[in-house]
């Protein structure tokens, strides 16, 4: 390494390892087990991290171990294993075919296909994009930024620095995966408490719960996004669910709080759902200039691509020959699988052909809009705060439209079996806009890290399209195995399950819900609207806050998914927001004290610090929550339990609250001492 350090790494002429067979197999790896541990979380809690940065210091700890490996291979690490972790974002739409009733498990090649033509469409659409919106603009891609700064400064500038990270990471993996087996696996340690209370025919609860992979999500998704959950929290558990139990009459039996559970299950989730799908139409309207803007002028790079051979190493993407046969091998892959797909329905032949053109038009004609507008979006705001599930919302109301138009024209929706097949069919195409959408939105935050650090463009293409197969193949293994172990809400595949265990998967369920509607029309559309009214009041507010002040906001759809999603996922979500914010606030005053010269580099290189313990708390837990997974499902194949590592019984009940709610203090407090414990520039 140290004779690479002089290198310049822009060079038309630089001959260096890049694209190379073991970073290839580096990046295979780290994309299976980040894809699993992305479709864990997603189904969890409905979020997922961005893989890009532990992806990037892994990347630099073991190819270290080669003497010629620089900035560019470890760039293409992450770029492979990023754009697999970005496409299990399926997952917020495909397990909504068997919550329906419509598949009885994941079917492996329908699966496979759905998310490799779906990424592979998406890195294809971001081909024009990426001359247009990253070399001739300004946009500022923050994702892309940071992951190039950690591989400049890990490539060898800064001793230490990669080898640290690394430890930060295995660090907060190891105690995230020690605390989840001892929550999950021996179950000596509760994973949440309620506390429950009632007034009158008022009841209401106090949530918390104990997960580390969402202490760390909360520390990095930020104080605004944090206060909105917050507020979302209170206005489901504080206004809605207390007025609704104190006006609606409980079963015969039925306890205040199973009461209670079933009110904002049943109702008070209708509200967020309506809360979520206007936040984030708004957003979409918000950006309806840049998205124009985007698709304008990734257009105009389409047409001059071909501008001759002496372009430089750092400007030469994919040739148009190679683009053209790629997508001509993803059109036949999509119009087999949707074939494979609506043959099942045995609809006459003439119908079937009508259904798969369509859908495959739809998948690929929105495809090409969402893939600019998310690109434009992650270039602006982030990747993080980009609205996927916009995007999924608005998916899931123009395929139900368009399939409900064919099906009244070919009497489909005569039978019972033809509705559910046409809300099926929606959510498949669906499938492929969210793939597609996913990529996007991820793939010009690894290029613009590409040209920060002086990668070639058409490499990293193709890195991005092996991330892309890569994470499809290991997709439906990991959705099978995690359904067989814990089930989705509504879809459960044994009698007698656990189901505090089940998996909640609240984007899918929010996508099945709102197609069922358009297609049963049995939907209580009244909560929805109530909650459509609920959103244009906070982005009401969020507007008054911005014009007020720049550092006040109150995001919509963060408050949406405070409302929608259970209590005790976002109360350690809120906490992790609420310590980012105080950790940050402390290290700025210690850095004015201590090193006024230094304030942002010291409070930087702290914080990258919890980034990245942060990363390896969520890791930890959702591998873990697999590892358990495959110990569940040979234990019930076999004849055992649901629960085959269990050391104790319902009657430990109280006392693994009481360790639980001590084992996460003290987390929290290992999680600020790691943090606060690095020396400034004055105590070096």
């Amino acid at each position: 390494m140290q004779g690479l350090k002089q290198v310049d790494f822009m060079s038309h002429d630089v001959n260096l390892p890049e694209l190379t067979f073991r970073g290839m197999l580096l990046g295979m790896v780290i994309t299976i087990i980040f894809t699993a541990s992305n479709v864990y979380l997603g189904l969890k809690v409905g979020l997922t991290f961005s893989s890009s940065i532990p992806a990037a210091v892994i990347s630099m700890a073991v190819l270290k171990m080669f003497k010629d490996s620089n900035v560019l291979e470890n760039n293409m690490v992450q770029t492979q294993a990023s754009a697999a972790g970005t496409l299990s974002a399926v997952i917020f739409i495909i397990p909504g075919l068997l919550m329906i009733g419509y598949w009885q498990g994941f079917a492996f090649w329908q699966t496979l296909m759905i998310c490799a033509c779906g990424g592979s469409l998406g890195v294809l659409f971001t081909i024009p994009l990426r001359r247009a919106m990253i070399v001739n603009s300004d946009l500022p891609y923050p994702e892309g930024l940071a992951a190039a700064e950690i591989l400049k400064v890990g490539s060898g500038n800064a001793a230490g620095t990669k080898e640290n990270g690394a430890k930060d990471i295995l660090a907060g993996g190891f105690v995230s995966a020690i605390i989840s087996f001892c929550t999950s696996g021996f179950q000596i340690i509760s994973s949440e408490v309620h506390y429950w209370f009632s007034l009158g025919k008022i009841t209401s609860q106090l949530p918390l719960g104990f997960s580390t992979a969402l202490l760390g999500a909360g520390y990095l998704i930020g104080i605004a996004s944090g206060m909105a959950i917050l507020a979302g929290v209170i206005l489901a558990w504080v206004v809605f669910v207390p007025y609704l139990t104190s006006v609606l009459t409980p079963a015969a039996g039925q306890s205040a709080s199973a009461f209670a559970q079933a009110v904002w299950a049943q109702k008070v989730r209708l509200i967020g759902a309506g809360t979520i799908g206007i936040a984030a139409i708004w957003t979409l309207i918000t950006l309806v200039k840049p998205i124009l803007e985007g698709m304008r002028i990734s257009i105009e790079a389409m047409r001059k691509s071909e501008t001759g051979k002496n372009l430089h190493r750092m400007d030469t993407d994919m040739s148009p020959k190679a683009i053209g046969m790629v997508l001509a091998v993803i059109i036949v892959g999509l119009l087999g699988t949707f074939y494979s797909f609506i043959a099942d329905a045995q609809l006459a032949a003439s119908t079937t052909w009508i259904f798969v053109i369509a859908g495959v038009g739809v998948a690929i004609g929105m495809g090409f809009f969402v893939a600019a507008a998310c690109g434009y979006m992650a270039g602006l705001i982030g990747t993080s705060a980009s609205p996927i599930s916009g995007i999924g919302i608005l998916g899931i109301i123009i395929s139900s439209l368009v399939v409900l138009g064919i099906g009244s024209t070919v009497s489909l929706f005569d039978t019972a079996m033809g509705t559910k097949f046409a809300i099926a069919l929606a959510i498949f195409m669906t499938s492929v806009i969210v793939s597609i959408a996913a990529i996007s939105n991820d793939n010009l935050q690894d290029l613009k890290t590409g040209y920060l650090v002086g990668a070639t463009p058409w490499k990293q293409q193709v890195a991005l399209l092996l991330g892309c197969i890569i994470g499809a193949f290991a997709i439906a293994p990991v959705l099978n195995l995690l359904y067989e172990a814990y089930g989705f809400v509504g879809a459960m595949p044994r009698a007698g399950m656990d189901e505090s265990q089940v998996l909640s998967a609240p984007q899918a369920t929010l996508m099945a819900t709102i197609a069922t509607g358009i297609f049963s029309h049995n939907l209580d559309w009244n909560y929805i609207l109530f909650g459509v009214g609920v959103g244009i009041v906070v982005i009401i507010v969020d507007l008054l806050l911005k014009k007020g002040t720049a550092k006040y906001c109150l995001p919509p759809l963060a408050v949406g998914m405070g409302i929608y999603l259970p209590p005790t996922l976002e109360t350690p979500l809120i906490l992790g927001a609420v310590m980012s914010y105080f950790v940050t606030r402390y290290l700025r005053d210690r850095a004015r004290e201590r090193s006024p010269q230094h304030v942002e580099e010291d409070v930087e290189f702290c914080n990258r610090r919890g980034v990245l313990f942060a990363s390896g708390l969520i890791v930890g837990e959702s591998l873990m929550g697999v590892i358990i997974a495959v110990i569940i499902v040979f234990s019930v194949t076999s004849g055992g339990s649901d629960s085959p590592l269990a050391l104790v019984g319902k009657d430990f009940a109280r006392t693994a609250d009481w360790l639980g709610l001590l084992v996460f203090i003290g987390m929290i407090v290992m999680f600020i001492r790691r943090i606060i414990n690095v020396k400034f520039e004055a105590d070096k």
